[in-house]
């Protein structure tokens, strides 16, 4: 019984009262045409039991937040393992929820950067860290022999009356003279002559040194160096855990502090939370870990890159009454050298900060719409406001979404955000290359593994070309189901049912093989997969297939073939297998329609789309494909149908779509997107109510007689 999941008498949804026995630790794969009952056996018996028994097996206070599981429509399952789905479909739209995220490498991540990472001053570049009595005393010994050092340490006070005070329990604590930059002077002869050095700021002499002539540090047992790191202990007690060494000979000042600091300015330790922009001790305070903010946004204003300002990128600009802003914003230009007949997306950074942010004299686009703000009790200002208000980059983190103390640390002389920001198959070549010490190696070498294990996963199930920084919710079903396999892969857990719902879907072929080899990987490991599946190659690669069948809905739901791929012997109605061993086919045509006129777009860019030029024959079905990730979904979702949706209907989807639309579009009256999203969210709403046939059925019910007898 333990080899074997038994499942006896399934008759959920259009299962027709069938057994079957689903062999452990084995890569199954359970196919069928669409419809005969693959998913009922899988998610709504398997996994429903599985879940229901975890659901018991909890406590009553426990299972009372939980609902209740209804029990599969079966007679009994044994054998059955903890079960995990991983269906096909987007599991959150929240918008915090990253790839990243979801896959827990940035958690990891985040560990890397708070147990190795080093903090570095963004004005001098300089690492911060916190100095110790030790580094003192090695300053001191790398100058020159015989150098005359004086030892101070800061002290403060805010007025007359309070330096009296700080002076005299400076006397009962045994010090006896100031230093003024300049000279040293006896603490009661400044108490004495207040007049005199009213005006004077002083540090607190320690000690007088001078460099041992040895060019190395001397025995901890040492009288001299035993009083030089007694007196540097000292100075940091007395400095508020700062102290001064101030050189005779070139009259120049080192200060040391036993802070998080440099150059004065105090700065945040990394720690895990640091780098977490779900928390409130690392999101950016501007968008709050979201990093986008509601604003003016870039592309409504500049809706079109490839012209310069002078053209009229700047669509506010454009019109008799604006038309001044740019003729002004033009007449300042050459003081700042801003090439205005550039097209927008070919300005530096500095120069679209000019356009935006302006000078001392012409605010930019920035004021502009601060002198609109500012005038909203007009309504045309409002309307002008509403127009391009949108979702836009935070301007504080700039879409890092972390605040700007985590972007001081760096590993290797790069950021976290630089890390997320990369594509996955780069960020694996960076991990590769990277070596760490073996003091590094002792703090995060386990960090540093898992880390390389989860994005060669991430590259095995053919998402490569993801950004850790992708927010989940735009990911598509099967790039969403992979993330999750990612995750139940890196976890290593052992003894668990997984149920995949066809992890093909959207992979390009030459992918396959690799997501082959990570469900094996998974099975190899101790775990049981069963997967829904009409992929060949991954039939070819299982252990086992179960076929429900023959036909779809009341025709469906019976066990048609269980066995191995490569099996000989099965019947008629097994029609994956007569596919497998190439006695059916699908034929290909003799002929092929002609094309009938065309659509072309040029110079297409979005995403990663680098002005392409496509054509589209008319009255022809076409298929456009290409590995993962090249760009498929952003020419036809993102340019081709937002571009002839504004061309036929006039309005669309607001897209950041460059490209011109020619060809016959005479021919064409209207443009459908069928996409992978569900029709409708309404418990109310089924196939027959979304296609409006009962509008026609209550039409036809409506005109009968005896309807219009009793209105």
């Amino acid at each position: 019984m333990n080899d074997y999941i038994h499942i006896n008498g399934a008759r959920t949804h259009n299962l027709k009262n069938i057994e079957v026995k689903i062999p452990r630790n084995k890569l199954v794969v359970v196919t069928g045409v669409s419809g005969s009952g693959k998913s009922t056996l899988a998610f709504d018996t398997l996994f429903a039991e599985g879940q229901r028994r975890y659901v018991e097996s909890l406590s009553a206070y426990a299972r009372q937040f939980l609902g209740r599981m209804t029990k599969p429509d079966i007679d009994f399952i044994t054998g059955i393992p903890p079960a995990i789905a991983i269906e096909q479909k987007v599991n959150t739209r929240n918008p915090r929820s990253t790839v990243g995220t979801s896959t827990e490498i940035s958690d990891y991540l985040r560990l890397l950067f708070a147990r190795i990472g080093k903090t570095f001053d963004p004005r001098t570049g300089v690492e911060v860290k916190r100095e110790r009595v030790e580094d003192v005393l090695d300053y001191i010994y790398t100058q020159i022999p015989g150098t005359e050092l004086y030892l101070l340490a800061p002290i403060g006070w805010e007025d007359r009356l309070h330096r009296t005070e700080r002076l005299l329990r400076l006397q009962e604590e045994g010090f006896s003279r100031l230093f003024d930059g300049e000279q040293v002077h006896r603490i009661d002869k400044v108490m004495s002559q207040p007049e005199v050095f009213a005006e004077k700021s002083f540090l607190l002499f320690i000690d007088r040194m001078v460099t041992p002539q040895t060019a190395h540090r001397l025995h901890d047992s040492d009288d001299e160096f035993a009083r030089m790191a007694d007196s540097t202990q000292t100075a940091f007690s007395s400095g508020g855990d700062r102290c001064v060494l101030w050189n005779a000979s070139d009259r120049q000042i080192k200060t040391f502090s036993l802070g998080f600091e440099s150059n004065g300015i105090r700065f945040e330790e990394p720690s895990e939370h640091l780098f977490s922009f779900n928390n409130p001790l690392g999101a950016c305070p501007c968008c709050g870990g979201y990093g986008r903010i509601t604003g003016i946004d870039e592309q409504l204003v500049v809706p079109n890159p490839h012209l310069s300002v002078y053209e009229d990128a700047v669509a506010c600009w454009r019109g008799d009454s604006m038309s001044r802003f740019k003729e002004l914003f033009i007449m300042r230009a050459a003081e700042h050298s801003f090439p205005v007949h550039r097209p927008y997306k070919e300005l530096s950074v500095d120069q679209r900060d000019l356009l935006w942010k302006g000078d001392e004299e012409f605010g930019g686009i920035d004021g502009f719409f601060k002198m609109i703000e500012e005038q909203k009790h007009k309504i045309q200002n409002r309307f002008l406001l509403s127009r391009y208000t949108g979702k836009t980059v935070c301007p504080e983190c700039r879409g890092a979404r972390l605040r700007k103390e985590a972007l001081y640390v760096q590993v290797a002389g790069v950021t976290i955000d630089s890390l997320l920001h990369m594509p996955v198959v780069k960020l694996c070549a960076w991990m590769d290359d990277l070596s760490l010490s073996s003091y590094e190696e002792a703090l995060a070498g386990r960090v540093f593994k898992e880390l390389k294990s989860r994005l060669h996963l991430l590259l095995d199930v053919g998402l490569g070309y993801l950004t850790l920084n992708r927010s989940s919710s735009t990911l598509s079903g099967g790039e969403s189901q992979r993330t999750n396999l990612v995750t139940s892969l890196g976890s290593t857990l052992t003894g668990s049912l997984y149920i995949l719902d066809e992890p093909s879907i959207g992979l390009h072929p030459k992918d396959t093989g690799r997501l082959i080899e990570v469900l094996k990987r998974l099975r190899d490991v101790g775990n049981t997969v069963l997967v829904v599946e009409h992929d060949e190659e991954i039939i070819r690669a299982a252990d086992r297939i179960i076929e429900i069948g023959p036909g779809a809905g009341s025709l469906g739901g019976e066990l048609v073939f269980e066995g191995a791929p490569s099996s000989s012997v099965f019947p008629q109605e097994a029609v994956t297998l007569r596919y497998l061993h190439g006695l059916a086919q699908i034929p290909l045509p003799n002929r092929r329609r002609k094309e009938v006129g065309h659509i072309e777009i040029k110079g297409a860019e979005l995403h990663n789309l680098k002005q392409i030029d496509v054509r589209f024959p008319l009255q022809m079905l076409t298929a456009l494909t290409g590995v993962s990730g090249s760009g498929k979904s952003s020419l036809i979702k993102g340019v081709l149908y937002p571009l002839l949706s504004k061309q036929l209907l006039g309005t669309g989807p607001v897209e950041s779509a460059y490209g011109n639309l020619g060809g016959d579009l005479h021919r064409i009256r209207g443009v459908e997107m069928i996409d992978q999203n569900p029709i409708g969210r309404s418990s109310r709403s089924n196939p027959v109510t979304y296609i409006k046939v009962w509008d026609e059925i209550r039409k036809l019910y409506s005109e009968q007689p005896y309807a219009k007898q009793n209105g």
